[in-house]
């Protein structure tokens, strides 16, 4: 591991992240303002500009300076070759240290590996060379971040960690995600199940394991609604991206046995993805259209507005054939701080937010039918929704504070790199 080096200057914590600013990595944004509250001064580096034409309203209070990689390796070969060459020159030997890190040969997609290789010289020759502020490198995300990450450190000298999500880990090859915690100086992750999964796979190496979770804001997330019910009409919500580890075809044919068992009811999915046709078509096969609106992706503020109407909450979360799969979807932490019963599957590591019977329900994935009838006991057992909405609240309040959680994050940052807080 790259050894910091000691120093009484202030030092500054960059990121180098996939995208900036993200709609669906609220998580990320919020990270990065609590750890500005908190004294640090942060570098952003995106490998790609934003998706959407819109952001979070959190996302202003960053004060952090953006500086983008140039993203696609073809238009951009040579404003990304020349200060790769420059910094070969002007450091052969780390240089070729690196490049031999890249290992070509053994490379999967050689293509991804140059381009990641590529950015994290221009990085470092822009940034990191000289009267350079930077003191550590954290990558978020195991896959391309991280590998623009080891390579930037690499080439720099200076120490690196990441953070490991989800998809991420699951869909890197072993020896790859193995070789990535063996080189950092520490590795975060948001649930148990991950750490678990990640301690095993490490072995003997000592590169230390954390488990954080994302967390929300809980003074953001609040309902002060009467949660009795006055009718038999029942409101459901879901947020999810339209993929396949999401389960949505699931969740839309349960749905469709309630509708036959005469239950009244509308849906509402917020989100966007690649199977927006495929959901689309759905609803119309299933005879839901009247029942189910898609509003596409929305802000936050519309999404907690929709919460504080909501009598369900329900993800159907599966593992897609490559192996990718949620870890703890921030949704389901938000919905129980609203007061909102969820229920999803019982996979991965939603079980340590979503406790079966006591914070919420879980059944097993592509299961409509389990899911349905789980569904119609939150929404008409008046005694199991009391208990889920108190027990949900009081998980997250002691579990999920993010100003707890961040600060536990920021003392990680100050032990073991050079970093120094204003």
């Amino acid at each position: 591991m790259n050894q910091p080096s000691q120093t009484t200057e202030p030092k500054t914590l960059a990121y180098i992240l996939k995208g900036y600013p993200r709609i669906s990595e609220t998580f990320i944004s919020n990270e990065i303002l609590l750890l500005e509250k908190l004294g640090f001064t942060m570098h952003l580096f995106p490998m790609r500009q934003p998706r959407e034409s819109f952001s979070h309203a959190s996302v202003k209070e960053i004060k952090a300076q953006v500086s983008y990689l140039p993203t696609e390796l073809s238009e951009n070969f040579i404003k990304l070759l020349i200060p790769n060459i420059l910094l070969a020159v002007r450091h052969p030997r780390r240089y070729k240290k690196t490049l031999q890190r890249a290992a070509f040969a053994k490379a999967k997609n050689k293509r991804a590996t140059l381009k990641h290789l590529l950015q994290a010289g221009f990085l470092c020759y822009y940034h990191l060379t000289g009267d350079t502020k930077i003191g550590h490198l954290h990558g978020h995300f195991a896959h391309s971040p991280t590998s623009v990450t080891r390579f930037a450190a690499s080439l720099s000298g200076l120490p690196y960690s990441f953070t490991a999500h989800a998809k991420d880990i699951y869909t890197s090859t072993k020896d790859k995600l193995r070789q990535r915690i063996e080189e950092a100086e520490f590795v975060v992750t948001c649930t148990k199940y991950n750490k678990e999964f990640l301690e095993e796979l490490k072995g003997d190496c000592t590169t230390p394991i954390h488990c954080i979770y994302h967390g929300i804001d809980l003074n953001l997330f609040t309902n002060d609604r009467d949660i009795s019910k006055t009718d038999n009409s029942y409101k459901i919500f879901t947020v999810a991206r339209l993929t396949t580890k999401k389960g949505l075809p699931t969740i839309y044919r349960a749905l469709h046995l309630l509708k036959q068992k005469g239950i009244t009811f509308t849906h509402t999915l917020i989100g966007d993805g690649d199977d927006r046709d495929v959901i689309t078509e759905l609803i119309k096969t299933l005879d839901l259209g009247k029942q189910c609106q898609c509003l596409g992706t929305q802000t936050h503020g519309e999404v907690i507005q929709q919460f504080s109407t909501s009598d369900l909450f329900v993800l159907g979360c599966e593992i897609a054939p490559n192996g990718d799969r949620d870890g703890i979807p921030n949704v389901l932490v938000e919905s129980l701080a609203m007061g909102v019963p969820a229920l999803s599957t019982n996979i991965s590591a939603i079980p340590e937010i979503l406790i079966n019977e006591q914070t919420g329900l879980t059944v097993a994935p592509q299961d409509p039918e389990a899911m349905a009838l789980a569904m119609e006991r939150i929404l008409t057992d008046t005694k199991l929704r009391d208990h889920l909405i108190k027990s949900g609240k009081e998980l997250v309040s002691s579990t999920f504070d993010n100003k707890k959680l961040i600060e536990k994050m920021a003392k990680i940052f100050r032990k073991q790199t050079p970093l120094l807080v204003k």
